[in-house]
């Protein structure tokens, strides 16, 4: 794997969490939540690019939301888009990573960290972030 940061996106209809990883492509850290509206066409590519000015990634790793049998859906066809349209609007190279499971794994990190009901929502979406990029990191690691 090229040495560089990476960028992770877990995109929903309501928020994208981004998360970034060390320079060696080793750590995903979590950056922020950007609030987008799906349906009414914001994106959230403003807030997008300025974070890519400030950590200037080589790829971004946006998760692909897949059914158990390994089918893609309608949230997998809504990733791949706005991976599409974050290719064309950035000149990045975008790869996908399997998310299955994340969010609930995000879920029980901030349970088992006793983070409470109501402040969960504010993590959840860049923690998955993180765990989206820390798991594309793992799989291409060069040691």
């Amino acid at each position: 794997m090229a040495i560089g940061r990476l960028m992770g996106l877990d995109v929903g209809t309501k928020t994208v969490g981004v998360a970034v990883s060390d320079p060696l492509g080793i750590t995903a850290q979590p950056v922020e939540t950007i609030k987008i509206d799906t349906a009414k066409g914001e994106l959230g590519f403003k807030r997008l690019a300025e974070l890519i000015a400030d950590y200037k990634p080589l790829t971004l790793v946006i998760g692909l939301p897949k059914h158990m049998n390994n089918d893609e859906g309608i949230r997998a066809e809504a990733s791949r888009d706005y991976g599409e349209k974050v290719q064309e609007t950035f000149g990045l190279s975008v790869a996908y990573q399997d998310e299955r499971l994340t969010t609930v794994q995000a879920e029980k990190v901030l349970i088992d960290a006793g983070t409470r009901r109501e402040n969960r929502k504010q993590y959840i979406d860049k923690l998955a972030a993180v765990l989206i990029l820390q798991n594309y990191l793992d799989a291409h690691a060069s040691y």
